[in-house]
């Protein structure tokens, strides 16, 4: 039986190690879990001892191979429960992580198998970001930042590198959503800021916007 902490643990542990940045560092984690970096180290000790996680002290962890299961199998639940929570009980797509949190850690797995018949088998939640299968097995997609778009050619939006609160009811009061189409009207030398068609009205974007949005072209 795995814990909530370490499904937790599982789970930013994967999403760091998928990041490409600079890993999963015992900073980053205690970062993310609101923890003092001497308590983390304490809980990737006792995970490596159960084959979790492989931790060597200064040096970073990554996900065991029963590690990575487990982590998708919680990344699944949380993305199904959030497309349930947005779809079937219209839930703005700003409301739903918090209660996702705590839903991913019902364990019956017939629950997840009949929600994700339930809901049609979804492959995405409702911030663009895909769901494992019942095998663990992620569809991916072809994307850019929104940064890097060029001009004369139309995107659409397929997901969100930030998924606070604050930036998705931001996005919602510009009007953009997973269904928006844009192009690129104008890049600002000065401070790389974007002049943007969204869904046929412009709008002007931070640097700090556009690093935050993911795109596909069309």
């Amino acid at each position: 039986m795995v814990s909530f902490t370490e499904e937790n643990y599982l789970k930013i542990i994967y999403k760091l190690c998928a990041s490409g940045d600079n890993g999963a560092t015992t900073n980053a984690i205690a970062q993310l879990t609101q923890t003092k970096p001497s308590s983390v180290s304490d809980m990737l000790k006792k995970m490596s001892d159960r084959q979790l996680v492989d931790y060597k002290k200064y040096q970073g962890v990554s996900l065991t191979e029963e590690g990575e299961r487990l982590a998708l199998r919680v990344i699944r639940r949380h993305r199904l429960w959030e497309v349930f929570l947005v779809e079937k009980l219209s839930f703005a797509w700003d409301e739903v992580h918090e209660l996702a949190e705590e839903l991913e850690h019902i364990e019956s797995e017939q629950l997840i198998i009949r929600l994700d018949e339930f809901l049609g088998f979804p492959q995405f939640d409702p911030h663009g970001d895909p769901i494992p299968d019942q095998h663990g097995k992620i569809t991916k997609v072809k994307k850019i930042k929104l940064t890097h778009i060029e001009e004369g050619l139309q995107y659409k939006i397929v997901g969100m590198e930030d998924t606070s609160d604050a930036f998705l009811q931001y996005l919602t009061k510009i009007g953009m959503d997973l269904s928006s189409k844009v192009t690129l009207v104008e890049k600002i030398e000065f401070d790389q800021s974007m002049v943007l068609n969204i869904n046929g009205k412009s709008t002007t974007v931070s640097h700090k916007f556009t690093e935050n949005v993911w795109v596909s072209e069309l």
